[in-house]
């Protein structure tokens, strides 16, 4: 069992297997526009500029449950990324992340990688799933915990 089974809608409504990026280092984050922990997204595109001739992608899922803090369109939501941070790693249309209505992908990440006190749910935006090349998940990260906090990991992952 990986990621790889899965597939996600880009922000134009393209269904992108998550096979894609087999082989690489991926960081899944579900982030949103409109929160405190935003400017992650300058640290993950720092990430990804870093490390992806190495063989790191970041991929970015929009979720709107926390706060209602991502209340745009796909098309408002690139835009929105590109133009105040400089995003080019890939970002998905917009998913839930908990609940009856949780996007498979996040219902697979959360169960391998509970957070604390073995909790499935995630609490909050930017939530960070660190994955192999082999697509397995190897950490959980809370929102709370910068991009640049995870440079050793990903280092230790793209070393391997």
């Amino acid at each position: 069992m990986s990621i790889y089974k899965y597939t996600a809608a880009s922000l134009t409504g393209e269904e992108l297997p998550l096979e894609t990026w087999r082989g690489r280092v991926l960081l899944i984050v579900n982030t949103a526009s409109a929160c405190g922990f935003t400017p992650q997204y300058a640290g993950l595109e720092a990430l990804y500029k870093k490390y992806e001739p190495r063989g790191l992608t970041v991929l970015g899922f929009p979720c709107n449950q926390f706060g209602a803090q991502e209340p745009g369109s796909e098309t408002e939501i690139g835009a929105f990324c590109e133009k105040n941070y400089g995003v080019t790693f890939p970002l998905f249309a917009k998913i839930d992340v908990n609940g009856a209505n949780a996007n498979q992908l996040f219902q697979y990440l959360t169960h391998e990688k509970p957070g604390i006190l073995g909790t499935e749910a995630i609490k909050w935006n930017f939530t960070k799933f660190l994955i192999d090349r082999d697509g397995d998940p190897v950490a959980r990260y809370a929102p709370q915990t910068k991009p640049e906090d995870l440079e050793a990991p990903i280092e230790k992952l793209l070393s391997a």
